[in-house]
């Protein structure tokens, strides 16, 4: 008997596709045998498939809308090969490790997200990225994933952290845009998948990629959830300018997951709350002139909105501006009905020059205690503001380049996510960690549960540069330190009396498999493969490390509480109590199994070769059969 084993890889979003068109096309699916592994994968009949849509299959030189660039087919391999990486747990690096919901992860955001998607699927609320703005300056990720799924899961199981992952991109490169946009369409794709169907993604650019970025978004988002585009004021001239126009805003380009989503909009300050001072059984209402004011209220702008409405008295009311000009109202002639149906209407007799006379209005009720945004964003904290926020917080020293302002993603995180059902906030191009600041500050204001994933590169900081004269080697490190001063600041300061307080973050290490090798061509193995195979866990690996990448492969929070026991003479560690038990120590004996048994965990997990003896192998299944027959049994 075999224990079933995890399987020690991230999804293969290309087998998960296939799987989808099988379901709806189960003709058009076939098995074929992988050239690399020899094992037998699922594969489509394209000939097949294109009988099955022969009325819809659009093929060779027909003309139609599309996106295209060199490089995107790489870029949607990428996005689709699984890899066989794991997470490795970094107490030292890390703040309240056991008790925070917060994550840090360092490494290739790329593998992060892959690695997240199980644990965090339709889980994130709200996505915010600053990526690289491709000015010819910037650095972005080589992904470099040309050859097939299996290839390539063979071989990011070889390459280490360290290995060259951002790569200069100037404007002589001949694949300047395409470079670019295979880097966010790949990221883009996966982080689609880790949304919430409410949730909503933010994304940073300047004028250069803007509309790139928008026609990628459109495409794997939908043209229907593109929610619009956010100019903001930098305060700041970016370069010598264009041609003769200097460049003093950059855009936030916001998608939702979905096109029923709305965003929540900002809280209203007791001002605005005021305004709303009348009430009727629907609650607090303000009204509004039903005559169009202001720019285009002309009968001649709008005609169809020229018409006559009768008053309490029977009287026929037209839209007349107190200037005597033909003016008209803010709706058609449907929406007054429908308006009149729905009790919006009211009526309020106004007195003018010793005359009285009917005016009609527009009732708007207060919902929610929360207000639209407008997409012109002139009244938030600059660039500057930014630079002498993160300075101020290192000792007046510049470690970082061109940061975000907490108040601009305080805002963010205002319209998108709710302050106490623990939204989870992920950037993947965390930088300073200004997103991480901005959760733990606005939690701080409102007393909210918000959580946060951030996952940065360890970009080399360049020699010569304040950062490094601060003993800082890389990027990550600076986002680390950031947000341990910043937690400190936040935690000394007032704050809600019903804030929970977390201000750590739990750090994970992106790195190889803690598998030995074991995706090889079947005509490479020998004998001494096989009997290296008899454990198969790197040696350098700790049970915490191993516990972690189970903790992927099942799939759960990554920041579940972890206790670790002492069981029969053996590290047994408790996942959030029983929902996940695991010991990966050696000499596992019967009694243990019971014992563990006894307690009826939800999952348990044991290592493949740690117990005692064969016969205590072949017996644990029996034994979780009998005393604990639901829980999951697994090994690796």
């Amino acid at each position: 008997m075999t224990m079933d084993k995890l399987k020690m890889h991230s999804p293969d979003l290309s087998q998960d596709n296939i799987a989808k068109i099988r379901d709806l096309f189960p003709g058009c699916v076939t098995e074929a045998r992988d050239e690399v592994t020899g094992q037998l994968r699922l594969a489509v009949d394209f000939d097949q498939l294109r009988q099955e849509l022969s009325e819809n299959v659009v093929e060779g030189p027909h003309e139609r809308y599309h996106l295209n660039w060199p490089g995107k087919r790489e870029a949607l391999l990428a996005a689709n090969a699984p890899i066989a990486k794991t997470l490795r747990p970094i107490r030292d690096e890390s703040v309240d490790f056991d008790s925070t919901k917060n994550l840090f992860v360092e490494g290739d955001n790329l593998e992060a997200l892959k690695l997240l998607l199980e644990n965090y699927l339709g889980l994130v609320k709200l996505i915010y990225i600053d990526p690289p703005y491709n000015t010819g300056n910037d650095f972005v990720y080589d992904d470099d994933f040309e050859d097939d799924f299996s290839s390539y899961l063979v071989r990011s199981a070889q390459l280490g952290l360290g290995r060259e992952r951002m790569v200069a991109n100037p404007e002589s490169n001949g694949r300047f845009h395409s470079d670019w946009l295979s880097m966010m369409y790949s990221r883009l794709r996966i982080a689609r998948s880790l949304l919430s169907d409410t949730g909503f993604i933010f994304i940073s650019i300047d004028v250069l990629e803007l509309a790139n970025l928008v026609a990628i978004g459109k495409e794997v988002f939908g043209n229907d959830c593109c929610i619009g585009v956010i100019s903001r004021a930098t305060g700041t001239r970016m370069g010598s300018g264009s041609r003769g126009v200097a460049r003093e805003l950059d855009y936030i380009v916001v998608f939702s997951k979905t096109s029923e989503s709305n965003l929540l909009g900002l809280p209203m300050s007791e001002q605005e709350m005021a305004l709303y001072d009348q009430q009727d059984e629907k609650g607090r209402y303000l009204t509004r002139s039903l005559r169009r004011t202001g720019g285009e209220n002309r009968r001649e702008d709008r005609p169809t909105m020229f018409f006559a409405v009768q008053d309490p008295d029977g009287g026929d009311v037209y839209p007349i501006a107190p200037e005597g000009y033909e003016s008209r109202w803010v709706c058609s002639k449907d929406t007054y009905k429908k308006l009149v149906r729905e009790g919006m209407i009211e009526w309020k007799k106004v007195t003018r020059g010793g005359e009285s006379r009917w005016q009609v209005y527009q009732k708007h009720y207060l919902k929610s205690g929360r207000k639209e945004v407008s997409d012109l964003w002139n009244d938030v904290a600059g660039n500057k503001k930014a630079t002498k926020e993160l300075s101020g917080l290192f000792g007046k020293v510049k470690v970082f380049d061109h940061p975000k302002p907490v108040d601009l993603l305080r805002r963010i995180i205002q319209i998108g996510t709710n302050a106490n059902t623990g939204d989870i906030v992920l950037d993947f191009f965390a930088g300073s960690g200004t997103t991480g600041a901005a959760v733990l500050t606005q939690n701080a204001e409102d007393g909210g549960n918000r959580r946060f994933i951030l996952v940065q590169f360890p970009e080399d900081v360049g020699d010569g540069t304040e950062a490094r004269k601060s003993g800082f080697s890389n990027i990550a490190e600076i986002t680390k330190e950031r947000l341990r001063r910043s937690g400190r600041a936040i935690a000394s300061a007032p704050h809600h009396e019903g804030w929970g307080g977390d201000i750590g973050f739990r750090t994970l290490e992106i790195d190889v498999s803690n598998m030995q090798d074991v995706y090889h061509r079947p005509d490479q193995i020998d004998q001494k493969d096989l009997l290296a195979a008899v454990d198969s866990i790197k040696p350098d690996r700790t049970a915490e490390d191993l516990l972690f990448q189970v903790l992927l492969d099942w799939g759960v929070d990554l920041t579940l509480p972890i206790r670790c026991e002492t069981v029969q003479g053996k590290s047994v560690f408790f996942v959030d109590e029983n929902a996940l038990v695991a010991c990966f120590e050696l000499g596992v004996t019967e009694e243990l199994v019971k014992e563990l048994a006894g307690r009826e965990p939800l999952r348990v997990v044991f290592r493949d070769n740690g117990f005692v003896s064969d016969a205590v192998k072949i017996n644990v299944e029996q034994v979780f059969r009998q005393v604990s027959p639901a829980t999951d049994v697994k090994s690796i």
